[in-house]
């Protein structure tokens, strides 16, 4: 296993981000099968993301030191004596602990600036904790997109923070979410996931898959105003001015 271990910062932010997806889904769409799994009546176990992007409830490394980082262990003791979504809040709060050990173990070689890289590369993606307790978080980012403060959010989204930021400030948000729908990638057409990373166009805010129009986090944290392809291929005397 040491073999394939991630050595550059790409590399290491694509296995957190597998990681990171896999333990998402065992904390909402799958959490009735993970719950299951956490029987307080067995020995110390532990959630495991991993890098192909599948998760697993298991013992913990018989050895010592283990070869990784190990994720909070015995975390099935607790489901029974508290309720559920607290519960959940706190396996997954030990998860992101766990999931930036494995990643900086990964980066131990890196320099400084590698190292600041990757964290705002990891930075850019919610934490699994703001994923879990948010009760909406697929239409959360975007869904401020088209409401009153969105020129804002959008404008600074584009400044290195592109795929967090569309909240302009928790009072107002949870009013305009529900006034509007799910946001469609403008390239794909698909959904908002809060596993993929986005971006915002600036000149039409329009939100699209980062994969769609090839932008990266690190490609993204560059780019002072970003366009998208069509805004890119639109005349400048176009404009209304």
């Amino acid at each position: 296993m040491s073999s394939s271990n991630p050595r550059s910062v790409e590399e290491i932010f694509k296995d957190f981000s597998s990681r990171r997806s896999a333990i998402v889904r065992a904390l909402t769409s799958d959490v009735d099968e993970f719950y299951g799994l956490c029987d307080p009546e067995k020995e110390n176990l532990c959630l495991y993301g991993l890098p192909s992007e599948t998760w697993e409830v298991n013992l913990p490394a018989e050895e010592v030191p283990p070869e990784l980082p190990e994720p909070a262990l015995g975390i099935n003791f607790a489901r029974d004596g508290m309720n559920r979504k607290d519960w959940l809040s706190l396996v997954a709060v030990h998860s992101d602990c766990w999931l930036l050990s494995v990643a900086f173990y990964f980066g131990a070689r890196l320099n400084r600036n590698e190292r600041k890289r990757l964290f705002s590369m990891i930075n850019e993606l919610p934490t699994v904790f703001e994923v879990v307790t948010e009760k909406k978080p697929l239409k959360e980012k975007p869904s401020v997109d088209s409401g009153s403060k969105s020129r804002g959010s959008a404008k600074r989204s584009s400044d290195g923070q592109v795929k967090s930021n569309p909240k302009p400030g928790d009072d107002g948000f949870e009013d305009e979410e529900d006034e509007q729908g799910e946001t469609l990638c403008g390239s794909c057409g698909g959904d908002y996931s809060a596993d993929e990373f986005w971006i915002c166009c600036d000149i039409c805010e329009k939100w699209f898959h980062g994969k769609c129009v090839k932008i990266t986090p690190a490609k993204a944290e560059n780019i002072k105003q970003y366009k998208c392809p069509s805004c890119s291929l639109k005349k400048p005397g176009r404009s209304s001015h």
